[in-house]
């Protein structure tokens, strides 16, 4: 059994979005999926780190749920900035109960658990662009209400941390989130969102003893990265 993670599957399979028409690396998208996660068996776990579906509503993204389904291993999926089908935790489950869907967990102010460590996350926010703008306060003040709910959960277990948007991004840290994380004493942190030529400027490696590491599906070239055995 081991832990994966991977983010920003976009997929769009009731919707006119197709990532296909990026061509490149998302060219065929939907079966490099398939094939990437043909690494993982039943019995592992993937952390799907937000930006799963484009659909607006749950009805809208219900191929793309039975897709992800399909998929071997447990999921465990938080929200991205494209999620607009995200909804409250019950009402998801309460969906995915009523058409089958049993591989698919939710992170949203909870955290999980694999053997000793605790899976603890949330969406996190890019702060930077408007430092003034009141409105970007209150969603990261949020986030950090969301993301200590998390960590506390999971008790005295080692923690690893799974976001949509990075903390850190070229000279971007958002000192709010990382000082959590260091409170809370977080071995390592996986996070999407960044596509294209943005992956130059990704922050990755050790620093201040949390490990940084972006997954976005582009970026590992839609295989899953296993984070621990």
């Amino acid at each position: 059994m081991s832990l994966y993670a991977i983010g920003d599957l976009h997929l769009s399979f009731s919707t006119e979005k197709p990532m296909d028409v990026f061509g490149g690396k998302w060219d065929n998208y939907v079966e490099k999926l398939v094939e990437g996660f043909s690494i993982l068996n039943n019995e592992d776990l993937c952390v799907i780190c937000g930006d799963v579906s484009w659909s607006m509503n749950l009805e809208e993204a219900l191929e793309d749920f039975n897709f992800i389904d399909s998929l071997p291993g447990r999921k465990i999926i938080l929200k991205g900035n494209h999620d607009y089908w995200w909804n409250t935790v019950t009402k998801i489950y309460n969906f995915f109960r009523d058409n089958g869907i049993s591989t698919i967990d939710i992170l949203h102010n909870n955290c999980w658990f694999y053997g000793d460590t605790a899976i603890c996350g949330t969406r996190g926010w890019f702060f930077e662009e408007n430092m003034q703008d009141p409105h970007d306060r209150k969603i990261l003040n949020r986030e950090l209400i969301r993301l200590e709910a998390s960590l506390k959960a999971a008790g005295d277990r080692a923690k690893r941390c799974f976001f949509h948007y990075p903390p850190r991004y070229r000279d971007y840290v958002c000192h709010e989130i990382i000082d959590l994380m260091k409170q809370y004493d977080v071995k390592s942190c996986h996070f999407g969102h960044i596509h294209g030529p943005g992956h130059h400027f990704a922050v990755e490696g050790i620093i201040e003893g949390i490990e940084y590491s972006l997954v976005s599906a582009d970026y590992i070239d839609f295989k899953p990265v296993k984070v621990i055995e």
